[in-house]
Parts: C-alpha cells; sequence; structure tokens
C-alpha cells in the first residue's frame, strides 16, 4: 500500500501544485483500503465522511486501479487540486490485460534511463494494466556470460520488479530456436520460401530470421535451446516470472524439410518441451503459445495446430495468442480456437502504417483498434499489446481499457485521457485532433484537416497548465500536429525546412532514438517550395 501511496502523491505533486501529506490534517483525506467482497482486481469509490473519500480495492490491484480511476477523474490546474467526483464500483471483465515492451533494436525500453521507464509502468498500471512482458534478443549477444547479456538481462529485471512491486505479474517472450550472435553456423535454421513444398512465397522469398536461429532437427539443438532458457529462468527466479512466452516467427522459424510445416511441426517439437521446463522452475507460472505469420509463408500450420489440439488438449500451455499487423487472422475467426484454448491478443500498436515506426509523433488510431475489438473481442480473453517505444501511449490504454471494459467505446478513453494529460477543457478538442490524426494517419491521405488539427492543438495549448506543456504526451501531440501541417504544406509548394528540422530533433529526443535501428529512427524531412526560410 505504500508503494501505491507514492504513486499517488507523484501523480498529484508533477501535474499542479498541491501538496501530499501522509500524517497531519488537510482539507482533503483520501483513504486507501483493501477489502475483499468487490470482485477480483475491483474497486469502489465513495464518500466515507465529510472532507474523506474512502478508495477500496478488493485486493492491491483493485486499490491501484482505484487510485487510477481517481487520478484520472481528478483535475490540475493553477489553483490546484480538485478531487474527482466519480463514485461508484468497477472490476475488470478479461484477465489478461497486459503490455508487451519490445525491448531491442535500441529502442526506447532498451536505451531510456531506467527511472524513466519504472515511472511509465506506474503510469500505465494506473489505468488497468496488470502483466509487463519484455524481451530478451539473444541474437546481440555471444552468450549470457557476455557483459552486455548481464546489463540486458538486470535492465530487464528492474523493469519487472517495478511491476511486481505494484502487485502486477512478470512475462518474458522468446523465439523457440532463437540463438546467440556466435551460433554454430552448421546448426542454423533455414529461411528460404522459394521452392520449398509446404512453403508458398506470396509475402517474399524468405522469412524474416535474423541470422543466429537454430534448427530444432539438427542433432543437439533441443538441448541447446533447453540450456539458454535454463539460463533465463536462473536469471529470474528470485524475480518470478508470471508467464512464459513462446514465439514462432518474426524472427523464428526454420524452413526445412524436417522442421514443415513449422507452425505444426518443429515449431511444437520444440515449444512442448521448453514450456514444461519453464513450468518446472516456476511451477505457478503460465505459458503464452503464440501463432504469430501462421500460414503467412507456410501451408496449413493452422489446420495442422487446430488437429492436433482437438484431438488432445495440450496440458503444457495456458493460452494461444493470435494476431496480425495487417488484417486479424481469419482462421480462429472462422473455425474457432484450437482445442478451445483461452485466446489472447497481440495488437500493433506501433508499427501500422507509419514508416519509420514512431516517425511523426503520437500515432493514436482509436478507429482501428475499435474495428478490430468489434471483431475478435467475443473470443478473447485478454493480450498485450505490442509496443515499441511511448509514441503510442495512448493506445496502450484505449487496449487495457477495452480488456477492462469490453463495451465502452475506445474514443470515451480518447476523452478520459485528454482530460488527464492535459487539461478536461482541452478534452473536446483533443479527441476532434485524434480523430484527425487517424484520418491522416497514412502518409500517403494528408490532406488540408491537418491545418485544422493543428489549430485545435494551439487552441487546446492555452488550457493546459505548464507541467501539461512541457510533458513528453504533449510534445509527441504537437511534433505529430506541426509534422502533419508541414507535410500538408509540401504538398501545395510551401514547405518549410526549419520547421521539418526542430520537430525531427524533438522527436529524436523524446523518443530517445539516436542510435536505434532504422526503422524506428525518425529521418528529417526535406521540404518542397519555396517557403522554405520563412516564418
Amino acid at each position: 500500500m505504500q508503494k501505491i501511496a507514492k504513486v499517488f502523491t507523484r501523480q498529484v505533486q508533477s501535474r499542479c501544485d498541491a501538496a501530499v501529506n501522509t500524517q497531519g490534517e488537510a482539507s482533503l483525506t483520501v483513504e486507501l483500503v483493501i477489502e475483499s467482497g468487490i470482485g477480483a482486481e475491483g474497486f469502489q469509490i465513495t464518500d466515507s465522511s465529510s472532507g474523506v473519500i474512502r478508495i477500496r480495492g478488493n485486493d492491491q490491484r483493485g486499490l491501484l486501479y482505484g487510485v487510477g480511476k481517481f487520478l484520472h477523474t481528478s483535475s490540475y490546474d493553477s489553483r490546484g487540486f480538485t478531487s474527482s467526483a466519480w463514485r461508484g464500483t468497477s472490476a475488470p471483465r478479461m484477465p489478461v490485460r497486459g503490455i508487451y515492451f519490445a525491448s531491442h533494436f535500441h529502442n526506447y525500453y532498451q536505451v531510456a534511463p531506467i527511472e524513466e521507464i519504472t515511472q511509465y509502468i506506474e503510469d500505465l498500471s494506473l489505468w488497468g494494466v496488470n502483466s509487463f512482458m519484455v524481451w530478451f534478443g539473444m541474437e546481440e549477444f555471444t552468450g549470457m556470460g557476455d557483459p552486455q547479456a548481464q546489463a540486458m538481462i538486470e535492465r530487464l529485471r528492474v523493469l519487472l520488479k517495478a511491476g511486481k512491486d505494484l502487485g502486477l505479474t512478470a512475462s518474458l517472450v522468446s523465439v523457440c530456436n532463437e540463438g546467440y550472435a556466435n551460433s554454430p553456423a552448421e546448426l542454423r535454421a533455414e529461411d528460404g520460401t522459394v521452392n520449398r513444398p509446404g512453403w508458398h512465397t506470396k509475402n517474399g522469398p524468405r522469412i524474416y530470421n535474423l541470422g543466429p536461429e537454430l534448427c530444432p532437427s539438427k542433432p543437439g539443438v533441443l538441448d541447446m535451446e533447453l540450456g539458454y532458457c535454463k539460463e533465463k529462468f536462473d536469471a529470474f527466479q528470485s524475480l518470478g516470472l508470471d508467464y512464459w512466452g513462446i514465439w514462432p516467427y518474426d524472427s523464428g522459424g526454420c524452413t526445412c524439410p524436417k522442421c514443415s510445416p513449422w507452425g505444426a511441426n518443429g515449431y511444437l517439437r520444440m515449444a512442448e518441451p521448453i514450456a514444461r521446463a519453464y513450468k518446472k522452475a516456476f511451477p505457478n507460472g503460465k505459458v503464452i503459445l503464440s501463432t504469430w505469420y501462421f500460414d503467412r509463408w507456410g501451408i496449413g500450420e493452422w489446420d495442422g495446430i487446430t488437429a492436433r489440439f482437438n484431438a488432445e488438449k495440450p496440458d503444457w500451455m495456458d493460452y494461444l495468442m493470435a494476431d496480425n499487423f495487417e488484417e486479424y487472422p481469419r482462421y480462429p475467426l472462422d473455425h474457432g480456437v484450437p482445442g478451445g484454448l483461452p485466446l489472447l491478443n497481440f495488437p500493433d500498436i506501433s508499427m501500422y502504417g507509419q514508416d519509420p515506426w514512431g516517425g511523426y509523433g503520437a500515432n493514436p488510431h482509436p478507429g482501428r483498434l475499435q474495428q478490430r475489438w468489434d471483431q475478435t473481442r467475443k473470443i478473447l480473453s485478454g493480450g498485450f499489446p505490442y509496443s515499441e517505444g511511448i509514441y503510442e501511449d495512448l493506445n496502450k490504454i484505449i487496449c487495457t481499457q477495452l480488456y477492462w471494459d469490453p463495451d465502452r467505446p475506445a474514443l470515451d478513453t480518447v476523452r478520459d485521457y485528454a482530460a488527464f494529460e492535459f487539461s478536461p477543457e482541452a478534452a473536446d478538442n483533443m479527441t476532434e485532433i485524434v480523430k484527425i490524426f487517424e484520418k491522416n494517419h497514412l502518409r500517403s491521405q494528408i490532406d488540408a484537416s491537418a491545418v485544422t488539427a493543428y489549430q485545435l492543438l494551439e487552441r487546446a495549448e492555452t488550457k493546459l497548465t505548464p507541467q501539461a506543456r512541457s510533458g513528453w504526451r504533449w510534445r509527441l501531440f504537437r511534433v505529430r500536429a506541426t509534422l502533419d501541417q508541414e507535410l500538408y504544406r509540401n504538398t501545395l509548394n510551401q514547405g518549410r525546412q526549419e520547421v521539418f528540422q526542430k520537430a525531427y530533433e524533438e522527436l529524436l529526443a523524446i523518443t530517445r532514438a539516436e542510435n536505434a535501428w532504422p526503422m524506428l529512427r525518425p529521418v528529417l524531412i526535406q521540404a518542397v517550395g519555396p517557403a522554405q526560410g520563412q516564418p
């Protein structure tokens, strides 16, 4: 409870000039209590007496989420803190409400100051997140003893502990046949799809491997992979891993004849012993088996895994995961979930429609998330949105709130987010801005509405506190509005290079992408037209 109180204090005091005291008298008292009877992870906010607001959590998580609801519906301005008028009871509808930090490619999660990310974990948890998942990319290192690998492991432990300290679960995802950078060449997986029985080339001549991946059908590879996993289990044993995610493709996979079709053959031959080893190391842990990119290159992967799991429901896994960065896989929608297993989604909130990812600032797309949700919600038990950085912050919150209350429209969450992070007085304008951002999401479709969005943002900014105006969330929205307007000006032969330059420099600083891989590193856009150099 003390940790939650500290989060409460930081949130209030970082947003206005109000002071939060834990003892003595005050004009407002907020009482935090844990008392069961509401429903798992649920909360209740009531007035217990004059000047006393009672936030009751069914359990530690429920209290955390109740504090979040109170904070998100309060207001912060030049007058200080105005407490929330929201009263009632709420409990989540879906049990798994995770966020996946793709901690690789020298992105934000791999390079930002650790305190910055742990505070971000606290911020997200207040919206209802109950699990954080991270990635240990073996392809960057020569082994677990590599000093850089040890530094990364320590970083991931700190991040996961930040969630654990709040009562949340810790998760790690791993490609089932990944290898270190120096993996033996003779044991490596094959990745070609051309003229290979059981494979097609509609989506390219090779699967998306990074190079060091291993072939499960070669002697000794299974034992090598189990050894790699044991090293990871040992590295996180003291912390505890509540979920273990197993990944098939992107990267991962092998196209050799003995492993094909990968999703129903080599993948499962590798995944099952790894899952059993994980459950031996963490007896209460749960395994998530991903089907990412099934049938993208392989033929009959969905059919194969369905036949196997329907014949005998696997006792070595707990959840199946299905999603795609393009359209959602049709197979589980048309044929049901293999084996009748609980299903999680993995919504792409990072890569969709913009290149480089995060290269234009905030990328909210509530309409797309709502459409995908309406299509899939009846077969889901929750999920882990896929995040490459902080530029898709609002998308994370939308997904989390859909897991919490599947019936609540995504745009309602947009309004709540804008009121909390910016100002209740700016919420209407910000909601309209988000709609325009989504309309102009594809870079080839930006039209004159970009000018309207910029004007609305300028108007909204007058309602913000200095704290909100200087925060990275507002700055990402401002960069997006600026770039969209300037890209539209480019179509009129009126682009201004100094505007692109300033936005580029700010975006690099906010996202800490100076050394990120190219798909995550903003590029300096070139102005088109004689307006360069003009104010």
